[in-house]
């Protein structure tokens, strides 16, 4: 099967995760990116997606059995082509955010349309299929928190919190956590650390999760938080805002709290910290593996094929 991708971030982590597993299945996977960048504060004008048109159009009409667009602002490009069958994934930020009622209304032209939690399918009226994005559970796996915190340099003798974000991006609302974690400190006897990463290696971040005590999210939207799931996998205690498919990935798991004020992030991020202990998330992420993953969209592929 060839399968050309229309995207905004071909370098995002969970999107070359998605490829390199579907190409393991014998998916031959092009990619194609709207011109211009969103990195670094750049943002992308309108006539970068409008010469995306004819890029799309000139490929399009190639071998491919399928065109995938991944983020709903690239939704009107695949719409454009009249001649392959059309699967749209939607992350989660393109359905909540300023382009939600673009998104909303080109998935009512689609063969198929992938969103990451149940929640995003009940905001669209049409049938969907909800597929998260995957966890590669050999690299996110449980590692001694003395050993992590070896390799990161942390104190061993304070409570050490993770925002995992760019404190720079509004939507994460580091000024939050930063209010959460100044008022779990002055609660608690110990030192609280709060400590933020971006731009980290991937290979890195197991390191981080693992030597934290708690993983933290103040996030105002999110679609299905990959750093979520990974904390899962590494059975790192989690509290977060209730954003996304968060209280869906935590239900049942032990060390985990979804919360909706301040008082409640307050509240359960002292309780965790007490604690002291491990989350027992591992075996909820086993169901959000990357080779899972990639057999359901494979599975999308065959059914958009077939009705066409």
């Amino acid at each position: 099967m060839h399968v050309l991708n229309l995207t905004t971030n071909a370098e995002a982590r969970f999107y070359k995760l998605q490829v390199r597993a579907l190409e393991s299945r014998g998916v031959t996977c092009t990619t194609l990116s709207v011109p211009g960048s969103h990195l670094d504060g750049a943002t992308r004008s309108p006539s970068d997606y409008l010469r995306f048109f004819p890029k799309v159009l000139g490929r399009a009409g190639g071998p491919y059995d399928i065109v995938h667009a991944n983020y709903g602002l690239t939704a009107p490009m695949a719409l454009a082509q009249p001649t392959r069958p059309i699967v749209l994934t939607l992350w989660g930020s393109d359905l909540h955010g300023r382009y939600g009622t673009l998104s909303k209304a080109c998935a009512r032209f689609f063969d198929d349309v992938i969103v990451m939690s149940e929640k995003m399918r009940d905001e669209l009226d049409r049938e969907c299929t909800v597929i998260p994005h995957g966890v590669d559970l050999e690299l996110f796996r449980p590692i001694p928190r003395e050993e992590a915190r070896a390799e990161v340099g942390w104190d061993d003798d304070a409570y050490h919190v993770l925002f995992p974000y760019d404190t720079e991006r509004p939507v994460k609302d580091y000024p939050r956590a930063e209010r959460v974690v100044d008022a779990v400190d002055r609660k608690l006897e110990e030192q609280v650390e709060l400590h933020t990463i971006s731009g980290l290696p991937h290979a890195r971040m197991p390191v981080y999760l693992n030597a934290s005590d708690s993983l933290l999210l103040t996030s105002k939207s999110e679609g299905s938080p990959n750093v979520v799931k990974e904390a899962l996998a590494c059975d790192v205690p989690i509290v977060s805002t209730d954003v996304g498919d968060v209280r869906e990935r935590l239900a049942g798991v032990d060390g985990t709290a979804v919360c909706r004020s301040d008082d409640e992030l307050i509240s359960n991020l002292a309780t965790i910290l007490r604690r002291n202990g491990r989350s027992d998330g591992r075996d909820v992420a086993r169901e959000l593996s990357v080779d899972g993953m990639a057999d359901r969209i494979c599975a999308v592929y065959e059914r958009a094929l077939a009705r066409n």
